[in-house]
């Protein structure tokens, strides 16, 4: 029998830490929680002070017996859970059920899973930080105080299958506010007049600035008239050449945060799978023997702060110098630290730099290999020299009207070397280069069109944004994020439309209701000063039941009112005005856990139901009766069939065109990227370029 018992959260982590630590070493794993809030009640008695009712979880009893089994055996309890705050509780936990002494030093954290790090922690255990259990405790508290004292309320005014949430409600506001704002939007005009100026053979663009040195607007087709009608001719004098050297510094290493956005942007990946892929990259992959084994590839996904350990930073500093020269290196510079930040642990980053995404080619999956590469990448790059980019701003003048050009040419590439960062509009950043001007020169505008503009609303939440949004406003944590976007849908508060957050009815009725009776619950600067509160329990600041008895006196107040005076509020379902095959009653629009689908109106006696199909004007190809119409798969991604499956079974993933191929009259489709859509045949090497 061995001598020490280590437990793990999972099995991945328990098998690698075990052949790291050797014979004297069994390592289990707890599978997460063992112990927790009952789910059938709130398991919370706020007469004797917020007491938590803790209980095995069910179906983890088994686990726990075979836990206790082998502490009773062991010399020695190391508990090595996450090197967060659920770690801390789900380690508090098992002391108590195993009678471990917390006050011992069994607790054991990691950053990565590698052997230095694995051995080096267990060199230095610690005693269990209640602070960071009580921090942990009084979230779970406060979350089931509002959590299972909202949701009957809205079981029994709205429907069955509602939740309201500290975080998720917050979240839920922003994207129907900002629905609002652009509903209510009221678009404006305004002009632009662009200029191709040429010299010699070269030709470049440039835009009108203003008159008399003054910045100027132009609102109306008037206003350009009087700007074009003051040009004399199409001659212009270059009045100033501004040339500047620019610096363009790399971005930070990935917090759980910027991960997120990012892979969004760049891996078209959701805040769900991001994090899936993360954890697999961070418990270890198997890289076979003569590589070591079972592997952890990341250091710890969970964070929100951008620090990098001196060891880190040196092994980076030899693989930049090696690779790229001398010149490629960073200057030392102090890291800024936002006040939100717990800065419990490093940045996301590779556990070995020297372990570069190709070499791992062969042995990760796919999804696994792009997200190990971007964090390499962001990585590699924030410990680089910045880029230096020359760039030059030309001043065009023409009977005192002013037209500007810019240009900017990448000097010196720096970290941009390796990696640059994304951008919501997936814009990249390119060389955009001006002809050698001299100021004094004459110039001629071979064209000067103007172009009519009108302001456009704010663009609707995708997930990297909301993510954004939520970090700035210091909602939620790390830990919080992918969980609450996923909340919001699964509940049918919102669905995605191209990625992007639309509310439902249902949405807009549980915040409007939420809005009247519990206006705390979504203002985020009030879930903004109650994280900040809780933060303050983890550095040992205040007592945790002082937080939630400041919280609960005035919402438990508010929830009398809302039992007594909560309208309840009856969701007709609305009809879709066709008859149901089965028994011929009305069919009806319903909402459901992916949006709206159809269903007899005479459930439950009959419980026909389909999906809601949208026709694209196509007719099938395959069959030549039916029509093509847009599906979703099981994971909800859009693809085209035949409204006649499964008599027809005709499938596309690239939207069909309602023309036929203009060279061998075959289906022509819609094939998307990034960049561009291309209009393709599905028989021939036909294609044409749409507009992207």
């Amino acid at each position: 029998m061995a001598d020490y018992l280590v437990i793990v959260e999972s099995p991945a982590k328990a098998k690698t830490i075990e052949r790291y630590l050797g014979k004297k070493y069994k390592v289990k794993a707890s599978m997460g929680h063992v112990i927790d809030l009952p789910k059938s009640q709130m398991g919370v008695n706020v007469e004797e002070g917020y007491k938590p009712k803790y209980i095995t979880i069910r179906g983890k009893g088994d686990i726990l017996k075979d836990l206790k089994k082998s502490a009773k055996k062991a010399k020695q309890v190391f508990l090595a859970a996450d090197p967060d705050r659920e770690g801390e509780a789900i380690a508090w936990h098992l002391a108590h059920a195993l009678n471990v002494d917390e006050n011992s030093k069994c607790r054991v954290v990691f950053n990565e899973i590698t052997k230095d790090a694995i051995k080096e922690s267990f060199k230095n255990p610690r005693t269990i930080d209640t602070d960071l259990v009580d921090a942990q405790q009084a979230r779970r508290v406060l979350d089931r105080l509002v959590g299972y004292n909202i949701s009957p309320l809205l079981w029994k005014k709205v429907k069955k299958g509602l939740s309201a949430g500290r975080v998720q409600s917050v979240a839920l506001k922003m994207i129907i506010d900002r629905e609002k704002e652009i509903n209510q939007f009221t678009p404006e005009e305004y002009w632009s007049i662009e200029a191709n100026f040429q010299k010699g053979k070269e030709d470049f663009e440039g835009a009108f600035y203003g008159i008399d040195g003054k910045k100027l607007e132009i609102k109306s087709e008037s206003e350009v008239k009087e700007v074009l009608n003051k040009l004399v001719d199409k001659q212009f004098k270059i009045d100033k050449v501004i040339k500047k050297e620019r610096k363009r510094n790399p971005a930070q290493p990935f917090t759980t945060s910027s991960l997120q956005q990012e892979a969004a942007r760049k891996l078209n990946f959701r805040a769900k799978k991001t994090m899936m892929i993360a954890q697999q990259l961070y418990e270890g992959i198997d890289l076979g023997k003569a590589a070591g084994g079972i592997t952890g590839l990341i250091t710890y996904m969970r964070t929100d702060s951008t620090r990098i350990s001196d060891t880190a930073k040196n092994e980076a500093k030899e693989y930049v110098e090696e690779k790229y020269g001398t010149e490629y290196l960073s200057a030392s510079k102090k890291e800024k630290k936002n006040e939100n930040i717990q800065d419990a642990h490093e940045a996301i980053r590779p556990t070995s730099v020297m372990r570069e995404p190709s070499t791992l080619k062969p042995i990760l999956s796919r999804d696994q290999l792009r997200l190990y590469k971007l964090i390499w990448e962001r990585f590699v790059a924030s410990q680089m020299a910045p880029a230096i980019l020359d760039t030059m701003t030309v001043q065009l003048i023409n009977n005192n009207v002013e037209f500007r050009s810019t240009g900017s040419k990448v000097k010196f590439k720096g970290f941009m070397k390796v990696y640059v960062e994304g951008t919501d509009d997936n814009k990249k950043v390119e060389d955009k280069l001006l002809p050698n001007l001299e100021e004094g020169m004459m110039i001629d505008a071979k064209e000067i069109t103007p172009n009519q503009h009108f302001t456009q609303p704010p663009p609707r939440y995708t997930e990297a944004r909301l993510v954004k949004t939520m970090e700035e406003l210091g909602i939620g944590r790390p830990s919080t994020y992918a969980p609450t976007l996923d909340t919001i849908q699964r509940r049918g508060y919102v669905t995605l439309d191209n990625k992007r957050f639309m509310p439902t009815e249902l949405g807009s009725i549980v915040v409007d209701l939420l809005r009247e009776f519990f206006p705390e619950i979504i203002d985020a600067e009030f879930t903004a000063k109650m994280e900040n509160d809780l933060d303050s329990i983890e550095d040992g600041k205040v007592e945790w039941v002082n937080i939630i008895d400041d919280f609960y006196s005035d919402f438990q107040k508010r929830l009398t009112v809302a039992e007594e005076e909560m309208e309840k509020i009856e969701i007709k379902d609305e009809p879709a005005g066709i008859d149901c095959e089965n028994c011929g009653h009305e069919m009806v629009y319903k909402m459901g856990r992916y949006g709206k689908f159809l269903a007899c109106s005479n459930f439950p006696d009959c419980r026909n139901t389909k999906p809601i199909l949208k026709e694209i004007g196509v007719t099938c190809p395959k069959c030549k009766e039916g029509n093509v119409v847009e599906r979703k798969s099981k994971k909800r991604r859009v693809f085209y069939g035949c409204d006649q499956f499964p008599e027809c079974d005709f499938v596309s993933w690239d939207k069909p065109i309602a023309r036929p191929c203009p060279k061998c009259e075959s289906l022509l489709v819609e094939k998307k990227s990034k960049k561009e859509t291309q209009i393709v045949c599905t028989n021939c090497d036909y294609e044409e370029n749409s507009q992207g």
